[in-house]
């Protein structure tokens, strides 16, 4: 059970929260990074909109040209897409009541999140009330895949990898929490479905965090 480990980290949108449309975001990142700066679409198509915008002021300081705008300016483009869809959204009804049995267990939990502070607050205003540990692109150097990002989160939680559990929506959840030695837990309802999710290494898959508290892990 539940009760095997120490820590659980979640992922957030898609996991505790309707998951933003990633997609419009990444497109409309490309669309600006290439009207402003240039770069050719096949140089950035593959990269998550934050670490695009890393490349292309890389990109351009190479070239002797200011990047300081253009990061600026992407930067709050991702931004207020994230709020302008955290205004309409809401967490899923049976997050905090999970979220509090797991506490009342003697678990420690944490957020890992590559979205912003900001959002987050809107969503979950209380957020400090459940959870020991949130750390949003805000707060940390290396973000998720980046296994710095869970294990600076572990690190407060006062556990490991092999005691703790990551919970979350996307390939990339589980595949870096697989890295870190985490029991892997995949949420249906986000971007990929059962098999992806498995085939990045997912352990289980709940349609709901609530069936954690009744999972075997």
């Amino acid at each position: 059970m539940l009760s095997n480990y120490r820590a659980v980290l979640f992922d957030f949108d898609g996991t505790l929260a309707p998951n933003l449309d990633l997609r419009d975001m990444k497109r409309r990142v490309v669309e600006f990074t290439i009207e402003h700066t240039g770069i050719a679409y096949d140089e950035i198509e593959t990269l998550y909109a934050v670490e695009l915008i890393d490349h292309t002021a890389a990109w351009l300081h190479e070239r002797g040209e200011s990047s300081g705008p253009y990061y600026h300016e992407a930067h709050e483009l991702i931004k207020q897409i994230e709020l302008d869809a955290a205004r309409t959204m809401e967490l899923y009804p049976d997050v905090r009541d999970s979220l509090a049995s797991m506490k009342r267990r003697g678990l420690s939990i944490g957020i890992v999140t590559r979205n912003c502070t900001e959002a987050i607050e809107i969503m979950f205003p209380d957020v400090a009330d459940y959870c020991d540990s949130v750390l949003t692109r805000d707060d940390v150097e290396h973000l998720k895949p980046d296994t710095r990002h869970l294990e600076q989160c572990l690190q407060q939680l006062g556990s490991d990898g092999a005691s703790a559990v990551m919970v979350g929506d996307g390939a990339l959840d589980m595949s870096v929490g697989k890295a870190l030695g985490m029991f892997c837990v995949g949420v249906l309802g986000g971007h990929n479905d059962r098999s992806t999710l498995e085939d990045a290494g997912a352990d289980r898959i709940v349609a709901r965090i609530s069936e954690l508290m009744d999972a075997t892990l």
